[in-house]
Formats: C-alpha cells, sequence, structure tokens
C-alpha cells in the first residue's frame, strides 16, 4: 500500500528542488523555502512532486508552480496537494484562489476539473496566451 506525505518545504528539501524546479533561481527556491510557499508531496518516503505559491496583490495565494516528477503524473497526486494547500490556506482566512497556465498545456484542464474557472488572460511577447483561473471557497 502506498503511503504519501505532504509536509512545508525544508532546508532538506532543496537539493531536491534545485535539481528539478529549474523555473526559478536557486536563490529564490531558497527564499520560499524560507518563507514556506512551498509544499513538498513525499511518497513511500521519496519526493515526488511540489506546489510552489505566493501572493498576488500581497494577499490573494497564487499557485505559481505545481509539478509531478513524470511516473506520478495523471493519479490523484495533483488534486490531493492543491486540496492540502487551498484547506491550508483557508486556514489562515484566505478564501480565494488563483493560478495561471499557458494555453498549450494540459494544466489547465486539471484547473477547470478541481473547480477553477477562467477569469482572464494575456499575452506576453513570444509566448502562448497565458489563462488566469480563480477559485473561491
Amino acid at each position: 500500500m502506498s503511503k504519501f506525505r505532504i509536509v512545508t518545504a525544508a532546508q532538506i528539501h532543496l537539493p531536491f528542488l534545485e535539481q528539478h524546479d529549474i523555473h526559478v533561481a536557486k536563490e529564490m527556491l531558497k527564499r520560499k523555502v524560507n518563507d514556506e510557499e512551498i509544499i513538498v508531496m513525499e511518497l513511500n518516503g521519496s519526493y515526488i512532486g511540489w506546489l510552489r505559491y505566493s501572493f498576488f496583490w500581497d494577499e490573494i495565494p497564487f499557485m505559481n508552480m505545481l509539478y509531478f516528477l513524470k511516473e506520478h503524473r495523471r493519479k490523484g497526486y495533483g488534486k490531493l496537494l492543491v486540496n492540502y494547500w487551498e484547506k491550508m490556506l483557508l486556514e489562515k482566512g484566505y478564501k480565494r484562489f488563483l493560478t495561471s497556465t499557458m494555453a498549450n498545456e494540459e494544466a489547465q484542464h486539471f484547473y477547470r476539473s478541481i473547480g477553477y474557472t477562467d477569469i482572464g488572460s494575456f499575452i506576453l511577447p513570444s509566448e502562448p496566451l497565458e489563462i488566469m483561473l480563480m477559485k473561491d471557497l
């Protein structure tokens, strides 16, 4: 039987995050860990994915990155990790959540399936359309 655990990222998680989260600088990862803005999912003692977030307008939780190692995708872990994050922040008084994804990514369908709705979009030079999504709890 598989056993998973979700924890707030700590210094021990930095090597894993630095190896796999190639979208931000190592210094930013260290800052996000210190600010407790990354949660990590472990499965049977191994790290399999993470959720990195910040605060839009300094007040609305914004999911910057939800990522799982390839062999752990499409197994329901993403929904578990997002639900954990939402509940954790709901307990702190946050009721609105944001994220975004590029229009050419499959993630948009996942976010909609867990209750996020489209609220707008924008285009950066030489990039696909970025879709903004929101969920109120």
